[in-house]
């Protein structure tokens, strides 16, 4: 039986012990904490008792112009049938304030003393919303947790700003603006000369995208490209006669870049090179205010849709006798 070489042994064991070293490190340095030492934090300070809205407003003055616009917003308004009292008030999102305004000082509360919620992390700073969106908005919120954003650890409040007035959902017209401060690639894209009208503000991203996750790559409003993309197209829906390819006909991105592309129609090359990542090249007859050019009168058309113009489908095969998506 052959023997590792004392030498070589020491290696195996000085890599196997690094390899451990290195694992129990990258654990170490984790971020992510387990989720009930994120409810910890969020449940606020242990010693402090609740005092309402109105006893946090009444000593401190600095904080009316939000507490107004909190009321008018869509939290502020929900109140319980029985006793009439807010669903949800300052101190569902901050913690008890008892010990907040026990020291006021130039009419400020000592906020230290709330939960520190542009502190911890991301995932915490989602659970304080969560503590009542996950009922409330389940359909909504049903993929949150395996998202994109969530992985990506942005919070709730990145997106959402409570306390900026009474709407308190991202205006249509703001959303894209919103999106593309992160998404920079997208935004460069939507510059190109042929786009979605997203900086034009007629779609926004959200009518393709929900931003809180979905089943689908890329968080899509739909079981695939096609059926979100028919939405708008509905002449490409089909089914037809003739159609396209199979991958084509469930994929529009094989030909299509949605964010926005050089060439015409949004493609992701231009014709014939297009058409060419598929099909074998062919030459056509020339037309016939040409045939006497002394110039072979066989040509390479640059543009496949120019006779080929049902490329998405058609329920009329064309006059060749092989249906292959002409005119």
């Amino acid at each position: 039986m052959n023997r590792l070489p004392s030498r070589s042994l020491f290696l195996l064991v000085a890599l196997v012990f690094l390899a451990a070293w290195g694992c129990s490190s990258l654990k170490e340095s984790s971020t992510t904490m387990p989720i009930k030492e994120y409810e910890k934090i969020i449940a606020g300070r242990l010693d402090a008792d609740y005092v309402g809205t109105d006893s946090c407003v009444e000593k401190c003055h600095a904080h009316d112009r939000l507490t107004k616009d909190f009321r008018m917003s869509i939290h502020g308004g929900q109140v319980t049938a029985g006793t009439g009292m807010p669903l949800v008030n300052c101190e569902s999102c901050h913690g008890p304030g008892s010990l907040a305004i026990a020291n006021i000082q130039n009419d400020t509360c000592d906020f230290k003393t709330f939960i520190p919620i542009s502190e911890i992390p991301a995932g915490a700073q989602s659970l304080v919303c969560l503590k009542c969106h996950s009922s409330f908005s389940l359909a909504n919120l049903s993929g949150w947790s395996s998202s994109r954003h969530a992985v990506g650890q942005v919070s709730c409040s990145d997106c959402h700003q409570l306390h900026k007035g009474p709407q308190q959902k991202v205006p249509r017209d703001e959303i894209s603006d919103l999106c593309l401060e992160c998404h920079e690639g997208v935004a460069a894209r939507l510059h190109l000369p042929s786009h979605h009208p997203v900086l034009e503000k007629k779609i926004t991203c959200g009518d393709c995208h929900d931003p809180h996750g979905t089943s689908q790559d890329y968080n899509l409003k739909a079981a695939s490209v096609k059926d979100l993309c028919v939405r708008c197209h509905a002449d490409k829906k089909g089914p037809f006669v003739v159609e396209h390819g199979t991958t084509l006909t469930d994929d529009c991105t094989a030909c299509h870049n949605p964010h926005g592309s050089i060439n015409t129609a949004m493609t992701t090359y231009s014709q014939p090179f297009l058409c060419l990542q598929c099909h074998g090249g062919h030459a056509a007859p020339r037309r016939p205010i040409l045939q006497s050019d002394p110039v072979a009168k066989e040509t390479f058309f640059g543009d496949c849709s120019a006779c080929h113009g049902t490329h998405h489908g058609t329920d009329f095969p064309g006059w060749r006798p092989d249906g292959r998506l002409y005119r």
